[in-house]
């Protein structure tokens, strides 16, 4: 990976309470290696590292990258169905 991938990061805000934001590891097998809970209005800023190779969220959050943006979703909501 070049070292300019390490520079990338994401601002996740979350939406509602308990939004779950999970880091997993890259390498042979993919672990969870840092899990954070964030409430309504909280925002994280999650930068990927040689250890980080992606980030999970769980729940209803915003997500901010130099790609633009993504809104996670809410299971069971009309929305979705």
């Amino acid at each position: 990976m070049s070292e300019g991938a390490y520079n990338d990061y994401v601002v996740i805000r979350a939406l509602e309470n308990g939004v779950t934001v999970i880091g997993l590891t890259r390498g042979e097998t993919t672990r969870f290696h840092h899990i954070e809970k964030l409430d309504a209005g909280e925002v994280m800023v999650a930068q990927f590292t040689e250890h980080t190779a992606a980030i999970k969220i769980r729940g209803h959050a915003e997500v901010y990258t130099r790609f633009g943006t993504v809104e996670s979703g809410r299971l069971g909501t009309a929305k979705d169905a």
